[in-house]
């Protein structure tokens, strides 16, 4: 009841006319980025921490969550218009969506991505209300072992997880943790400064993210420019028929169930979630010839699974101050721009923010399918934009914000230099997500391994803690040592089958 009373409160804290006109503004602006390739919210929020510094930190969480779920709908019109995911979790929507847009059921099409993602949206996030309170008071009775073995966790699970390639995972969470460590530590010895007194404070989050997603993602995109406009396909008002919602509702249900516990593990994302959806109804459909070209269930359950994802990255973000996503990760370097901690204390310190950021979720919801049912054809007329106007803004905008951070010059050349590194890793296939969680996790594990060995008097045996940390830490063996294990697996299976 106590949690029922405190939603109500949240509702009551976004229905005020301005944080209403603030949640319409960020559904908006990451409804429209979503649509447009190469942009996705992670790269948003980025660009709008540094705009954000004089509006309040509820109004400015409302804004982002609006971002985060709008980059979600957004995603998908692209991938049925164009064939081109604007982002990772959009690309099995592609797969059933532009044939069905080819075969003149576009309007179909996004009609069920639409409604799939405010249904799936509105569940996951009465999800969220209901498991976020447990996970926070379980969160409470972990110590610092406990803590820095979540973190080593989460290293190794966007790392040895995501990507094709587990060495480039690493190599891009080393960056990550070069980066974090730079300036003064605990101890006040000034760590890889090069005598620069700038860094002495260490490099700021905003500052990275924002070189990293943005300026790199420019420079990419202007490396790779085609002069011809995009051939969108045309579309009307979304909408379906008796026999779409029958064939739609179960995919949208079951993609939620697949969705947001993915979102909540770590490295979880929307990506496995989609494809599992995908195959799930491959399989139970009852119309089999259709899957390949254009069927409506390939577009509905995916969909589901990727909004109930989002909502569900905000259970480790909010409970323990881990992010599993991109966007999340982007979404905890602003909590530190307003000096709060996300992780278990924050429902008591931060209540009321807490409960209206939840909230703002069910309100963005609403908004979206609103906003994306009639302006669809609105939408598809942005991916006409010229490319080198968008990204000549996009850059404009990254050096205005990173240079209000601190109002230093410096700030500008520390920006080139990591939006040129952003460029090399997605030139040499380096994921970005390993680099982001090792900048803002690395001092925080720094921290807690601190912590944990001044309580066992500098004894390796005190990261081991409790019966959770002994768990967590096997499982990072099982997730490090699973290529070999699956290697020795598979061989045995087949001496097994040639000896029968």
């Amino acid at each position: 009841m106590d949690n029922l009373g405190n939603l109500l409160d949240g509702f009551a804290n976004v229905v005020t006319p301005m944080n209403l006109l603030i949640a319409l503004l960020g559904v908006t602006i990451g409804t429209a980025v979503g649509v447009l390739p190469g942009i996705g919210p992670a790269m948003t929020v980025a660009l709008l921490l540094p705009v954000t510094y004089g509006m309040e930190p509820t109004q400015a969480f409302i804004m982002f969550a609006g971002i985060f779920y709008g980059g979600m709908y957004g995603g998908s019109t692209t991938s049925i218009l164009l064939n081109t995911p604007g982002e990772s979790s959009s690309v099995v929507t592609a797969i059933e969506g532009n044939k069905m847009a080819k075969a003149g059921r576009a309007a179909q099409a996004l009609a069920t991505a639409a409604i799939g993602s405010f249904v799936a949206g509105t569940i996951a996030t009465l999800l969220l209300v209901l498991v976020t309170p447990p996970v926070v008071q379980f969160a409470i009775s972990l110590g610092a072992p406990d803590y820095f073995a979540l973190m080593l966790l989460s290293f190794v699970a966007v790392t040895a997880v995501l990507g094709a390639s587990r060495v480039r995972g690493f190599a891009s969470l080393l960056i990550g943790l070069v980066i974090g460590v730079v300036g003064i530590d605990q101890t006040g010895q000034q760590r890889l400064t090069f005598g620069i007194p700038q860094l002495a404070d260490g490099i700021d989050v905003v500052v990275v993210a924002v070189g990293i997603f943005a300026v790199g993602e420019a420079l990419w995109i202007a490396a790779h420019l085609r002069r011809r406009a995009a051939e969108v396909i045309p579309v009307g008002r979304p909408w379906m028929g008796k026999q779409d919602w029958k064939r739609s509702w179960k995919p949208w249900l079951r993609g939620t169930a697949y969705g947001f516990p993915f979102g909540a593990l770590p490295a979880g994302g929307a990506e496995i979630p989609t494809f599992l959806s995908y195959t799930t109804e491959r399989k139970l459909t009852k119309h089999p010839e259709e899957f390949g070209r254009g069927a409506i269930e390939g577009v509905a359950g995916p969909e589901a699974a990727n909004n109930a994802s989002a909502a569900g990255t905000l259970v480790p973000m909010l409970a323990i101050g881990i992010p599993t996503n991109a966007t999340a990760a982007v979404m905890l370097a602003a909590f530190q721009q307003y000096g709060i901690q996300p992780g278990p204390l924050l429902f008591e310190r931060e209540s009321a923010l807490v409960w209206t950021l939840i909230a703002s979720l069910f309100v963005g919801n609403l908004l979206l399918l609103v906003l994306n049912l009639p302006l669809a054809p609105a939408w598809a007329r942005l991916l006409r934009i010229p490319r080198p106007y968008l990204y000549a803004g996009i850059l404009f905008f990254a050096s205005m914000g990173a240079y209000a951070v601190n109002a230093q010059p410096f700030d500008l050349f520390l920006l080139l230099t990591l939006g040129l590194l952003g460029f090399g890793m997605r030139r040499f296939g380096l994921p970005i997500l390993p680099l982001i969680v090792g900048v803002i996790l690395g001092p925080r594990a720094e921290l807690q391994g601190r912590r944990a060995l001044q309580l066992s008097g500098g004894e390796l045996h005190g990261l081991l803690g409790g019966w959770v940390s002994w768990t967590i830490y096997a499982v990072v063996l099982v997730v490090l040592l699973w290529p070999v294990l699956g290697r020795f697996v598979v061989r045995g299976v087949r001496e097994r089958l040639v000896t029968r």
